[in-house]
């Protein structure tokens, strides 16, 4: 093999344009094509810009045409040559046309055989990918998401900086807290038998800034949850965190709705117009039966309940009497394009979803209704649900019936599921909004206890204080809102609570003690005694916001070293056995439970 030995790379392979004809020039890459027609070998040279075609020309210089011919794929060469113009231009490549008549040639590194093939359209499973993902990031789509992340990042600090945020960073190494989803444990080991936790967010340093009088804090920062996993999560993910002095929500959500709108301008070219909307959770949940709604199209959840009360179908009218409710979509015009085939499947997911099941109703001329339901109601229930869903000719109507919060889920993801098999979900449209005065408390199904919606540090609204001791826990609103793009929660932030004694009042609502309160947050609760500005902030998920911009819906096409669904790096094989010797420093010894 072959040493640089001086030779400088010049200019990028994706990089030359016809403006470079008759440059001499020197590119660096890996060898993704050859082709050899004799006394020309064409070979198409990669870096993380694109693709150059090289001729290798043995009247030009025999001993480069020599080394040339025994290239492989994914050799990793360095070309010098002079650019010209392309006799057969490729209109499918920036490059197509120019081609470099290579005159010297230094072979920096061979390549076995990879194991996945280095291009797009590669059919190979997850696992392999990720298992050498080292390859994967080869592919130019991936090295694409990773530049995008990279820009917006770039993006993202010189807007806050612009608007007085000074990035900081917080602890990785923190006291193990009780709310949220499950910590990620660090044993140590000059504190023998006590553990650190990695930080779920900053949610208490952050404050503890603005207590500290910064003012406006930013960070782009990696967090860690132990929990279960689905497409667009990882139990590492990195957010954009930020924290206001001296403002209320509306200064919030003002100051970084410009911020996206700045990123989708700037990479997207799409113009974001302001205000955002604004949506309570209350009609949030009413409309599209989800906190995130994806508004680029309809099929909004209709409430006919009391229409049905009494009727004679038994699992509407039960539903009813036990104070649940009916709820339906109206996929308008689709009655045909959706087979009974596919309604079965439709079934299926609104199920995993704990629905019972989905009542279906297809509309025909002077709206007769086709459906194994329709003889369970009189021609005047009929009427009325027809007219409460605006049904028409051709609609296919669907139902849920069920407590509020499965109904709710169910009937959501089902107008999602229909929307994806109608392809109505055009990743080049951006529809979004805030999503404001979420639940303050939410009831935990498996303790029946309350526990805060999205942690126990976010604001009541004023009018809402005087019930923090109520039993009513479930009428509370907080001052928190999200920022929802195409379904997808982005970002979500709230109000802080500022004032000790509404803080201690808070911690009693959740039914921790004080000396609880004091155990776990004993350190905020004496920095609240010196003097706390009002403050808010909001933290947007990074990976998340890449992924909608890169128009793909898996997450781990943007991050660069992605966990699978079993939170395992199928490259380096973490997590893994700790060393005796280790843990033995740790005072730690691992008995495995049998779960059989």
């Amino acid at each position: 093999m072959e040493t640089l030995n001086g030779l400088k790379r010049t200019h990028y392979c994706g990089d030359l344009r016809e403006s470079n004809i008759n440059e001499e020039v020197v590119l660096m890459g890996w060898v993704q094509k050859k082709r050899n027609l004799g006394g020309l070998v064409f070979v198409d040279l990669r870096d993380r810009s694109g693709l150059c075609q090289i001729i290798f020309d043995t009247d030009i210089n025999a001993e480069a045409f020599a080394k040339a011919e025994k290239l492989g794929s994914e050799y990793v060469v360095a070309v010098k040559g002079k650019v010209a113009e392309r006799s057969s231009k490729n209109p499918n490549m920036p490059t197509g046309d120019i081609e470099v008549f290579a005159t010297e040639l230094k072979i920096l590194n061979k390549s076995e055989t990879p194991p996945i093939y280095i291009k797009d359209d590669d059919n190979v499973s997850e696992e392999l990918r990720l298992k050498y993902r080292y390859l994967d990031l080869r592919k130019p789509s991936m090295q694409k998401n990773l530049m995008l992340r990279s820009r917006v990042a770039g993006i993202v600090r010189n807007y806050l900086t612009e608007n007085n945020f000074c990035e900081i960073e917080t602890p990785f190494l923190i006291k193990p807290t009780p709310e949220g989803a499950r910590d990620y444990l660090v044993p140590s080991r000059v504190n023998e038998g006590k553990f650190y936790a990695l930080p779920q967010s900053p949610q208490l340093f952050k404050q503890l800034l603005m207590v500290s009088g910064m003012d406006r804090y930013f960070q782009i920062v990696k967090c860690f949850r132990d929990e279960d996993l689905r497409a667009d999560r990882q139990p590492e993910f990195t957010q954009i965190d930020c924290e206001m002095s001296f403002v209320e929500e509306e200064d919030v959500r003002a100051i970084m709705e410009k911020m996206i709108q700045r990123i989708f301008k700037e990479v997207l070219n799409v113009e974001v117009t302001l205000p955002l909307p604004v949506m309570p959770y209350s009609e949030a949940m009413e409309r599209y039966g989800s906190d995130k709604p994806d508004t680029r199209f309809g099929y909004e959840l209709t409430n006919i309940s009391d229409i049905v009360a009494n009727c004679g179908f038994g699992v509407f009218a039960n539903a009813t009497k036990k104070g649940m409710s009916v709820r339906g979509i109206n996929v308008e015009g689709q009655s045909e394009a959706i087979s009974k085939k596919q309604l079965s499947k439709i079934e299926d997911h609104a199920k995993t979803y704990k629905a019972k099941g989905l009542a279906w109703m297809r509309i025909g001329a002077n709206r007769e209704v086709t459906s194994p339901i329709a003889k369970f109601f009189t021609e005047e229930e009929m009427t009325a649900i027809l007219d409460r869903m605006n049904a028409k000719e051709g609609d296919l109507l669907l139902f849920v019936a069920d407590k509020d919060s499965v109904v709710f889920d169910a009937l959501g993801q089902v107008r999602l599921e229909v929307a994806r098999r109608l392809g109505l979900l055009n990743n080049n449209e951006y529809k979004m909004l805030w999503v404001t005065e979420f639940p303050l408390f939410e009831e935990d199904e498996e303790t029946g206890r309350f526990i805060a919606k999205h942690h126990p540090f976010t604001s009541p609204i004023d009018e809402d204080l005087d019930k923090l001791e109520s039993k009513d826990k479930a009428s509370l609103r907080a001052k928190a809102y999200d920022i929802v793009i195409n379904g997808y929660e982005v970002g979500g932030g709230s109000v802080r609570i500022f004032n000790s004694d509404v803080q201690k009042r808070m911690f009693s609502a959740l039914g921790l003690s004080e000396e609880e309160a004091y155990e776990k947050f004993g350190f905020l609760l004496d920095a609240f005694k010196y003097g706390t500005p009002p403050h808010a902030g909001i933290a947007f998920g990074l990976d998340r916001l890449i992924m909608i911009l890169a128009g793909t819906t898996n997450i781990k096409d943007v991050i660069a070293f992605p966990k699978n669904q079993s939170a395992v790096c199928p490259m380096t094989n973490a997590p893994a056995v700790a060393d005796e010797e280790q843990l033995k420093e740790l005072s730690i010894r691992v008995e495995l439970e049998d779960k059989e």
